[in-house]
């Protein structure tokens, strides 16, 4: 192979692998739809995510109108996820490296999204209120 053909090549593997990074493919929820990953406790709602490698889920679904908290899941995490910024309730932190981090963010208007993003905004994450 040439020189040119070996740059052709690896041009192309790293946008096959920049496109399933930004995708999220492989991630537990590649068709990119909200996952409902909320439940209520005592009139609370609480929705877990877990960060690590980025956000999982990466959209979640919940209910507007409900008292609201958002639960932070690490486990041995080192990379630039635990750095979580939500800029909507100025929330700017990072998280521990193992444990769970409760946030409240209040009582969530329908339409109106919840967004995280890692320190690095590599990795995201979104609450959809319906």
């Amino acid at each position: 192979m040439n020189k040119n053909t070996l740059i052709a090549i690896t041009v192309i593997c790293v946008a096959i692998v920049a496109f399933i990074f930004i995708s999220g493919i492989g991630t537990g929820n590649p068709s990119g739809s909200a996952v409902e990953n909320a439940q209520i406790k005592d009139g609370v709602q609480y929705v877990t995510i877990n960060a690590g490698g980025g956000y999982s889920p990466r959209i979640s679904s919940a209910k507007a109108g409900v008292p609201t908290k958002l639960i932070m899941k690490t486990n041995g995490i080192y990379d630039c996820s635990a750095s979580l910024v939500i800029n909507s309730i100025g929330y700017r932190k990072i998280l521990p490296q193992t444990g769970e981090t409760e946030i409240d963010i209040g009582t969530p208007q329908a339409g109106v999204p919840l967004r995280g993003v890692c320190g690095m905004g590599m990795y995201s994450f979104s609450v959809n209120f319906k």
